[in-house]
């Protein structure tokens, strides 16, 4: 088997493991056995299930990146972009629900990720939010007077928090969809230009 397609194996194997026992009950063997790799050929590729989680951390974040700004490629209106935004941020966890559990549970209750830890595909990832928002000044669609860094985190957190809900809880009253287009469309009721 090829080394990337090794490491993308034991990435893999890692995420099940974690969803299913959690970060800090997962052992380095459970995720060998996963991975069907002896646990030895774990350490060919990381240093420890902390360079794991980091590792798959800035991995799927980069295949998210790539999604999303596949998807506004072609799109020329910012309040289009941020719909698609929070339907790509949200549908994760439709699509892959152990990753989306890891990412939104594990990876908080990590404290690497607590102490200081700070990953530039994240910042890459926020930064889209930042830029669709900017998009929206230039062409005269959304106000001027507020603070883009603020706003990005505004519009995250409403997803995050929302993605968490929906992998914490059993019952919901309102599809991912539904849930990701409310979202957005409250949050352009506060930043679009009144006329």
């Amino acid at each position: 088997m090829r080394t990337a397609d090794k490491h993308r194996k034991i990435i893999q194997a890692a995420i099940h493991v974690f969803a299913k026992k959690g970060f800090f009950n997962a052992r380095i063997s459970d995720i060998a056995k996963a991975a069907k790799v002896a646990d030895g050929t774990i350490y060919l590729y990381f240093n420890n299930k902390y360079d794991i989680l980091i590792s798959l951390f800035e991995e799927e974040i980069g295949n998210l990146i790539e999604q999303v700004t596949g998807a506004l490629q072609t799109i020329t209106d910012p309040r289009k972009k941020l719909e698609i935004f929070a339907l790509h941020h949200l549908g994760l966890v439709e699509e892959n629900r152990e990753l989306a559990e890891v990412l939104q549970v594990e990876i908080r209750q990590s404290n690497i990720f607590q102490n200081g830890y700070r990953n530039q595909k994240f910042a890459e990832y926020l930064d889209i939010i930042f830029a669709i928002i900017q998009e929206g000044q230039e062409q005269g669609l959304f106000r001027t007077d507020v603070n883009l860094n603020l706003m990005k985190r505004i519009y995250f957190g409403a997803l995050d928090e929302s993605s968490r809900l929906w992998i914490q809880s059993a019952e919901h009253d309102m599809s991912i969809a539904e849930t990701a287009l409310q979202i957005c469309d409250l949050f352009l009721s506060g930043i679009t230009r009144r006329a």
